[in-house]
């Protein structure tokens, strides 16, 4: 037997129901201290070198991500 339920709720009411934490004041800070320190770059090389410390797991992570993406448009299966 297959059954499927269909909820309509905003993101807000779906996280609440789930008891999932509101994360939305730690994001701002984390958005404006990005884009605090991207004002300071000058050239390529420091966005990325800035990118690379900011990501989560540093340049494993990113890497990680990278073939995620990879994988995803390639439309092979992992």
């Amino acid at each position: 037997m297959k059954v499927n339920v269909e909820v309509d709720c905003t993101p807000e009411e779906a996280r609440r129901f789930l008891g999932l934490p509101d994360v939305s004041k730690a994001n701002e800070a984390y958005v404006d201290a990005v884009l605090k320190a991207m004002q300071g770059t000058a050239s390529l090389d420091q966005l990325q070198a800035m990118s690379k410390q900011l990501a989560p797991m540093g340049e494993m992570g990113m890497a990680l991500f990278k073939q995620f993406m990879d994988l995803g448009t390639s439309g092979k299966k992992a």
